[in-house]
């Protein structure tokens, strides 16, 4: 297994294992937090930009504040390819460290974790990832995925359909495409898919893109030729999202009828299609571009002194920041997690009370040098460990992306009954499941 100590203040370094003992010791005297990446493989692409986000926002916190409270982090990156056998590796191999919380960075790997996670008392942030009825706190006590679910993505999806369609009633008797990753990732929206189209009338093809064929979707784009779908909808990941809108523009797709989740929205995404990609839209969840005090940060106390493995172009783009979006919520846990308990050395149990609790304003973006970086986080409770908050579209303008919509809100009055049928029945398929015992917060 491939391990990358981001020892922070030191340059990253790459090493083949690690000290048993004196990886211990880093881990007793700081806060440990493992990241689980992807730099190589097909999905790298995508991968890059997030690992490096994720490293130089917790770095920032060191190199700056000295840690958080007081407390310096202790950050190791994991390989997993995007390979779910050695995302359990890395799972496995960092959990004696007591890590205070895991990222798996993977719909995969996550499904495989989640049964772990309350026996081990780790945390684990799937962030806008993962098994969607895990938001249901009740039944997963121990699993967070802000700011939105895959159901909430697709519903949000939906409302600007209908908006530009002049209300979803309008999808009678049309068409729907749905091209994926043909793994959980992708299959994991259907079947919120499947009652919209029982709801509003309109018929969904579904054109699944397994991992083999990422890079080869000729076929595929054939039979949209052929169907002609009113509108498009993807969940891509890595090397499948340029070559999705490649296709889309060699048969001459309208791109503004061509919808993709948050993780279809990089920009070498975009760039796949060329100058035909202009119109392309996603939804996005965090702000683009290093216009904020906090990127600026970044780029003076780790960018600047080669403790970065971020390219200068890639500095800001979206997925890089999508990555910073991401250790802002396991920075806050852990100062949740501490004012709840008043100790600064957190554990891991400390860090899932502060996910519970957690609470991100408007102005807490502001105070972060994030000023409207993200909606406010502010929905997040015991029963409830998403909060279903809202994303944005974003339009290619064949140079970048731009803000076309206001914040989206989810359907939310559709999505969490469907979520909390969806957790019964993950339960009762996977018994014996510990009831929750943990108690909840007062601040929850």
């Amino acid at each position: 297994m491939r391990i990358k100590h981001l020892v922070l203040g030191v340059a990253l370094a790459s090493i083949v294992g690690c000290p048993a003992l004196a990886t211990r010791a880093e881990a007793q005297e700081g806060i440990y937090v493992p990241l689980f990446s992807y730099r190589t493989g097909p999905f790298a692409g995508s991968g890059i930009p997030i690992a490096n986000g994720m490293a130089d926002y917790l770095n920032m916190l060191n190199e700056r504040d000295g840690g958080i409270g007081g407390v310096r982090l202790t950050v190791e990156e994991c390989e997993t390819g995007y390979d779910t056998k050695k995302g359990v590796e890395c799972y496995e191999a960092t959990k004696a460290k007591r890590p205070v919380v895991v990222n798996p960075y993977s719909t995969g790997i996550t499904l495989q974790v989640i049964p772990k996670a309350s026996v081990d008392k780790i945390p684990v942030l799937s962030m806008a990832y993962g098994l969607s009825a895990s938001a249901v706190g009740d039944q997963f006590p121990w699993i967070f995925n802000p700011p939105a679910t895959y159901w909430d993505g697709l519903s949000m999806i939906f409302r600007y359909i209908g908006d530009k369609e002049g209300g979803l009633e309008k999808l009678k008797g049309k068409t729907i495409g749905y091209i994926f990753f043909d793994g959980g990732y992708g299959r994991e929206p259907i079947p919120l898919l499947e009652q919209f189209a029982k709801d509003y009338g309109f018929e969904v093809k579904l054109y699944p893109v397994p991992a083999t064929e990422m890079q080869n979707q000729s076929a595929q784009w054939l039979n949209v030729r052929r169907d002609r779908p009113a509108w498009m909808i993807m969940w891509g990941w890595g090397a499948m999202n340029p070559t999705a809108v490649r296709e889309a523009t060699r048969i001459n797709f309208p791109m503004d009828k061509f919808v993709g989740i948050w993780w279809s929205g990089g920009e070498d995404d975009a760039r796949g299609g060329g100058a035909e990609a202009k119109g392309y839209l996603t939804l996005n969840f965090n702000g683009i571009g290093t216009n904020y005090p906090a990127l600026q940060d970044i780029k003076k106390h780790v960018v600047d002194r080669g403790k970065s493995q971020v390219q200068a172009d890639k500095f800001g783009e979206n997925l890089y920041n999508r990555g910073v979006y991401n250790s802002v919520l396991i920075a806050e846990a852990i100062r949740t997690a501490q004012r709840i308990t008043g100790k600064k050395v957190v554990t891991g149990e400390d860090v899932r009370r502060g996910f519970e609790s957690l609470r991100i304003t408007a102005d807490r973006w502001k105070e972060l040098g994030l000023p409207e970086f993200g909606a406010p986080i502010v929905n997040i409770t015991c029963s409830d460990h998403n909060g279903h908050h809202g994303a944005y579209m974003q339009q290619w303008d064949g140079a970048k992306w731009v803000k076309v919509s206001d914040w989206i809100q989810p359907i939310k009055e559709r999505v969490r009954p469907l979520l909390e049928a969806a957790a019964k029945d993950y339960v009762a398929k996977n018994q014996p499941w510990p009831a929750r015992t943990e108690p909840c917060d007062k601040s929850s």
